[in-house]
């Protein structure tokens, strides 16, 4: 196989680890082993926001491949398929085209199905809202709104805002309707409901990576990630706390 396809193969997989959420370390390795198969000598270097590596060719003539990465989610069954395909790749390599193919179908899935996703993310804010000591009634609240704050944040993520503003505007959303709804029933905590309906825009796995990436040495990607954890809890805050500065004295 040619030195190109092989590093075609080794960003697309690093690619797909990286915008699915994969700590730093796990896309480095991934690369590195992948180049390693098809007995190709590879370094490379991984942020957030691209992937840079870099090969040995035939002459001994360094060769460079840059992929920029400009969206990042959260999806552990892709990162598990990308696992298992270089396990794979270990026990019997592959050809070009049938490795592309099998990473396309990766990338193209879609994961689990949006209804499951809306559901989860209720329940999530019911099972906090119980943990903080809320009321049941408080709970089905913030299993509502919690559902409404999902939906609002996939469409203005499918309308190509820019990341930090979803999540400014899902704090804004999340305490707008928490505060309609304390309102209208008055027995209701808007606090523990309001908490607990933004814990599923909290960064909670992207935190954990930056914390790994810290423990293996990776210092300048973890700071990258606990920068950006930062940034989505102060922009979810802030969202938070403008319509709070105004609701409160309405409901009180």
């Amino acid at each position: 196989m040619k030195i190109n396809q092989v590093m075609d193969i080794a960003i697309k997989a690093g690619k797909i680890l990286l915008t699915k959420g994969s700590e730093i370390y796990r896309v480095e390795d991934t690369i590195r082993r992948i180049c390693g198969y098809y007995e190709v000598e590879a370094e490379c270097f991984v942020l957030p926001t691209g992937i840079f590596i870099t090969v040995i060719g035939k002459e001994g003539e360094p060769i460079s491949y840059v992929k920029r990465i400009t969206e990042r989610t959260v999806d552990l069954s892709c990162i598990e398929k990308v696992n298992s395909f270089s396990r794979n790749l270990q026990k019997n390599t592959m050809s070009y085209e049938d490795a592309i193919k099998i990473l396309d179908n990766i990338e193209k899935d879609k994961g689990y199905r949006f209804g499951l996703r809306l559901l989860v993310a209720g329940v999530t804010a019911l099972v906090y809202t119980l943990l903080f000591r809320g009321t049941v009634k408080d709970s089905i609240a913030a299993f509502f709104i919690s559902m409404l704050i999902y939906i609002s944040k996939e469409k203005i993520s499918r309308a190509g805002i820019f990341r930090f503003f979803e999540y400014f505007a899902s704090g804004l959303i999340a305490a707008s309707i928490s505060v309609v709804v304390v309102k209208l029933f008055p027995y209701l905590n808007v606090y523990r409901i309001i908490i607990s309906s933004i814990m599923i825009l909290l960064p909670g796995v992207a935190t954990t990576n930056a914390l790994k990436d810290a423990l293996r040495g990776d210092i300048v990607s973890s700071q990258f990630g606990i920068a950006e954890a930062a940034f989505i809890v102060v922009s979810v805050s802030a969202g938070v706390a403008i319509i709070l500065s105004f609701g409160v004295g309405w409901i009180s």
